[in-house]
């Protein structure tokens, strides 16, 4: 049993910032209907791994263990249907441009006048009011006009967005939380409501700390170069013989072991490094000694060393690395998922382990409306009125 056992979710989203939510609201155990556009789907379909490799890791990811049904929202008859699949749902996600659903009569007004008690969860790029409400974007601008690009890389050097879609996946946990407190507080209540997501604002509040610092001082944090500016210690990325190892910061406590286990005791007695790094001078050249001791060994040798001796450390590691780590998969932090083409695909897993409910990452991926008669038929439709459907597009 899922902690979501009983909860219907109908995924109205596309690419990654609303499917992910319901994403984890199946792997909670959800039953999520994901709603696509006859004949083409989510666009997350269409992003393949290579120009020769056509399976879609995008909407692997986001759309494991839904159902999925075509029905044209554009159209009267799949406007209907939609209200009717509400009418069962509790839940409803979507991630369009700001005002579309609004512009298919499918705004929260009109939904939860059929539906008081349904939880309305909307994403957009930049927020829902204000003058940039109705643009479109996707996470790259999350990432841009929420300042995150400002901090990655080093001084002097280009901006660099980071190389995953950070500012998709924390918006879609922040739908997903903001979904997840609807639903208690429509426990006592007895009523739905409203969740508002955006990139740019989940961007902000991901970097809560920085904004905070900025917000005390009036100085830019600075690029995270080979660490973190805000972070007054040992907290970098060196090279090592065969590759980067992370040092997370080196305690007070730890000091004296740290640099005795990498034979540079002179580094423990300097007065330079002696307390926290508050000079970026100082801290470049503690790294600059760092840089010369740890190309003496391998990334391996340098963990077993490191581990013996207490420290904080973390291989950087490539996704064949990570995908190896029996750590990974004992803790179901990485999955298989099974399609009938494709055979296992290994993929992530769930983040997060509860004791008496637990999340159970789906297993199967649905074709292209494979769901729609089925899910139709429960609604009451008859087979006749779904050929109907059809025969006009809307379905």
């Amino acid at each position: 049993m899922g902690a979501l056992d009983g909860i219907r979710v109908l995924d109205a989203g596309l690419l990654v910032q609303g499917p992910q939510a319901a994403a984890l609201m199946a792997d909670m155990g959800a039953d999520v209907i994901k709603v696509e556009l006859p004949g083409f789907g989510d666009q997350a379909r269409w992003i393949p791994v290579s120009e020769t490799d056509r399976r879609a890791p995008y909407f692997v990811a986001a759309n494991r263990g839904k159902r999925s049904v075509s029905v044209d929202l554009r159209k009267p008859d799949g406007r209907e249907i939609f209200l009717r699949l509400a009418e069962t749902a509790d839940v409803i996600i979507s991630n369009f441009k700001g005002g579309t659903m609004d512009s298919w009569g499918l705004s929260y007004e009109e939904v939860s006048a059929r539906n008081p008690r349904i939880i309305y969860a909307t994403g957009t790029v930049f927020g829902p009011i204000g003058p940039d409400a109705g643009r479109e974007g996707a996470d790259l601008a999350g990432q841009a006009a929420g300042g995150l690009i400002s901090t990655t890389g080093v001084n002097g050097g280009n901006p660099t967005p980071v190389g995953v879609t950070i500012a998709d996946f924390i918006a879609s946990q922040s739908m997903a939380n903001g979904i997840l407190a609807a639903l208690i507080a429509r426990s006592s209540s007895g009523r739905g409501q409203r969740v508002d997501v955006s990139l740019v604002g989940s961007q902000i509040w991901a970097q809560a700390s920085e904004y905070a610092a900025f917000g005390m001082s009036g100085a830019q944090p600075g690029r995270s170069n080979h660490g973190h500016p805000l972070i007054h210690a040992a907290y970098f990325i060196v090279p090592t013989k065969d590759g980067w190892l992370a040092l997370i910061g080196v305690p007070m406590p730890l000091r004296p072991a740290f640099y005795n286990c990498i034979n540079r005791p002179d580094l423990g007695t300097d007065e330079r490094f002696a307390g926290l790094l508050y000079s970026p001078e100082v801290k470049a050249a503690l790294h600059a000694e760092l840089s010369k001791v740890f190309p003496e060994r391998t990334t391996a040798e340098w963990c077993e060393v490191l581990r013996n001796a207490g420290q904080r450390y973390a291989p950087v590691r490539g996704y064949a690395e990570v995908m190896d780590d029996p750590q990974m998969w004992e803790n179901g932090y990485l999955s298989v998922l099974q399609h009938p083409e494709w055979g296992d695909v290994r993929m992530a897993g769930v983040p997060i382990r509860m004791s008496e409910t637990p999340l159970k990452p789906g297993s199967f991926l649905a074709e292209l409306g494979q769901d729609t008669e089925l899910v139709l038929m429960e609604l009451g439709y008859e087979w006749e009125q779904i050929e109907a459907f059809r025969s006009a597009g809307a379905v």
